[in-house]
């Protein structure tokens, strides 16, 4: 990766006249680091005490005289920034298509084990089965079952595009907790919503959560939001075709849960950071779990 180096000249200026990250060519940057000025990217953006500064200018240290964890990069959301920004985005990639090809040797006998159904048999004379009876894990492993290659090609083209981006935004574990609780909203609202022997499985609740908190953070770093918009609306607008056969539930719980932790995470106050981001999502899951305990209740 070609970098340009520190006071050089600024090349950053595009053909149609926007501006370019200095240390990633071509891609569009509408933030300008506050010690240097050069454009940077979100990948490049590091939260300062005001604004945002350059990979460049945090390896040079601020000069007050502070400990290096002051000065330790940091994603906009307070993040480490890492070497490998979609280390954990492959990791999940990596889980959904092992488990598809275990689908693939074993047949439906392990997508019946792994659904998500409320209360249901899963075969003929068998014993009653489901989240309602206990098996919880089933919020959690239907999130990563897929049946059909193109179920899970469209989740994981998704997973991808929007993934990368918000993991190096976000940070690790901040972007790893968005995409579980995102899931687990997707799985609760259509355990709540759906009728008890209805079958759902993907990981379309998470990929919703990621939509929505892309939409969030487009928003906070002032960046053009109308291709994840129109993104957006044709999800919604296949999400409720007339011809059934998706799980809406998931999806708009996924969507709403993504949304509300991006908010958290990306506007919270730097100096009640911690407070703010773990708040939002101890609120967020504890919602989850208030909406399983209680369709379990009612089913029992």
């Amino acid at each position: 990766m070609d970098q340009q180096p520190p006071g050089g000249t600024d090349q950053s200026a595009a053909a149609d006249g926007s501006l370019s990250c200095y240390r990633h060519p071509g891609r569009e940057a509408n933030i300008r680091c506050t010690r240097c000025e050069r454009p940077i990217c979100p990948e490049c953006m590091i939260s300062a005490s005001v604004g945002f500064q350059c990979p460049d200018c945090v390896r040079q240290g601020s000069g007050t005289g502070h400990g290096p964890a002051a000065n330790q990069p940091r994603t906009v959301a307070g993040g480490s920034v890492t070497a490998d920004p979609r280390l954990v985005t492959k990791i999940l990639l990596g889980i959904n298509v092992a488990v598809y090809i275990a689908v693939l040797a074993r047949g439906t006998a392990l997508v019946d084990e792994l659904m998500l159904i409320g209360r249901a048999t899963t075969h003929y004379g068998g014993p009653l089965e489901g989240v309602a009876e206990g098996q919880w894990y089933r919020l959690v492993t239907s999130m990563f079952l897929h049946q059909e290659v193109w179920h899970i090609a469209f989740n994981m083209l998704g997973l991808w595009w929007l993934g990368g981006p918000l993991e190096s935004a976000l940070g690790r574990a901040r972007y790893l907790t968005l995409y579980m609780i995102s899931g687990l909203a997707g799985s609760a609202l259509t355990y709540w919503l759906s009728v008890p022997v209805q079958g759902s499985l993907g990981a379309s609740g998470a990929i919703f959560g990621l939509l929505g908190a892309t939409a969030v953070l487009l928003r906070r770093l002032n960046y053009d939001m109308r291709p994840v918009l129109a993104l957006l609306a044709v999800n919604l607008v296949i999400t409720f075709n007339p011809w059934g056969g998706i799980a809406w539930q998931a999806h708009v719980g996924g969507l709403i849960a993504g949304t509300l932790i991006a908010i958290g995470m990306v506007h919270a106050p730097r100096e009640r950071r911690a407070l703010v981001q773990y708040g939002t999502c101890a609120l967020v899951l504890a919602a989850v779990i208030l909406v399983v305990v209680a369709r379990t209740a009612a089913l029992t």
